[in-house]
């Protein structure tokens, strides 16, 4: 085949493969022009390109630098074709192209999770009963997971089975300016450089919020924190390694724990809705004393609600209070177990099987 001839198929091929890219009046329309150019098996770009070997030798640098730019330029085309029919937009089954006076197709709408929902219901009644939200880190040191609750070295909660410690080295100063811990007071100047030396943990309870407030402002304090806590539990129905936790607390002259008593009955009458009986049963926390157990009546029985009591006197001397002039009161409840109790959810994992399904119904 000499040169001419073969250039000579080529242009035909770019006039033809431009005119069938132009002309398509759909997606469909243009696949079917890019088979029949582009195609990798019958394409006619294939076919031309075989007659390449039946050029001369002399010829064949030419004629191939040729064949490469008809590829591009066939290239170019079909691209430049399927941006056309996207930016025509959609057309009808009648070809016609797409009304935009027409209604369109509702978007499927996200919702919040079943554990944000309870916890924003939560932070506004107890807004309601005046408490005021506080945060904090859940990196924490030992001070503020333990020892300012009252929690001795010995104690078997601070065990490492028992508890999420970092194990990172190094880290201790860094992540305490991460955690934010308020300056030491002048009754205790070396609290901040123990907390450097002490190890990090995830901390096990909201109660490490109550402290630093407590250690940066003065009485009375009335405040309520919402969060994640972290315990090494096996995950069965009940039980989770990551959980959250509300916590109240109340510290001011004369509280009692008639005060703690009637907030947590005001408290499950607004979650629930109804009027619901609150009784204490005896317990003991090493943060709290007297230390309580309190149940509430729902649906006719009596179910656990969380842990309760009075703050012990070694709490607010920890924090500088003067236990002699102040009293105060503490509850924690699990959050889970509160969604759990309202929709009747009877195993905990699902809260978070990122099941679509399930998180659907709230």
């Amino acid at each position: 085949m000499s040169l001419d001839s073969f250039l000579a198929e080529l242009d035909g091929l770019v006039a033809d493969a431009g005119k069938a890219f132009a002309s398509a009046a759909d997606a469909a329309a243009l696949e079917a022009a890019r088979i029949e150019f582009l195609g990798a098996a019958k394409g006619r770009l294939k076919g031309v390109q075989k007659g390449l070997g039946a050029v001369s030798k002399e010829d064949k640098p030419a004629a191939g630098k040729r064949l490469n730019e008809v590829k591009a330029q066939l290239e170019a085309d079909f691209e430049a074709a399927k941006v056309r029919l996207a930016s025509a937009g959609p057309a009808t089954k009648s070809g016609s192209q797409f009304d935009p006076t027409l209604p369109g197709k509702p978007l499927r709408v996200g919702r919040l999770h079943p554990l944000s929902q309870t916890i924003d219901e939560l932070k506004d009644i107890m807004g309601r009963l005046g408490f005021t939200v506080a945060d904090g880190p859940e990196i924490e040191d030992e001070w503020h997971n333990f020892e300012a609750l009252n929690i001795p070295a010995e104690h078997p909660a601070r065990d490492p089975l028992e508890n999420f410690y970092l194990s990172v080295a190094g880290m201790a100063s860094g992540q305490r300016k991460l955690a934010g811990s308020a300056a030491p007071s002048d009754t205790q100047p070396n609290r901040e450089a123990d907390a450097s030396r002490s190890p990090l943990l995830l901390r096990s309870q909201t109660s490490t919020v109550q402290i630093r407030v407590m250690e940066r402002q003065k009485p009375p304090v009335r405040i309520t924190s919402l969060g994640r806590v972290y315990r090494p539990d096996a995950a069965d129905a009940t039980h989770y390694p990551m959980f959250h936790q509300i916590e109240g607390l109340l510290v001011d002259r004369h509280v009692t724990m008639a005060d703690l008593k009637s907030v947590l009955r005001m408290f499950a009458t607004s979650y629930l809705g109804k009027d619901v009986h609150v009784r204490f049963r005896p317990s003991f926390f090493p943060f709290t004393e007297p230390s309580v157990e309190a149940d509430m009546q729902w649906n006719d029985r009596w179910i656990e609600f969380g842990g309760a009591g009075m703050v012990d006197p070694n709490v607010l001397s920890a924090v500088g209070y003067d236990p002699e002039a102040f009293s105060g009161f503490a509850f924690g409840l699990g959050i889970e177990r509160l969604c759990m109790r309202r929709h009747g959810i009877t195993d905990i994992r699902e809260f978070y099987k990122n099941d679509v399904r399930f998180l659907e119904q709230f």
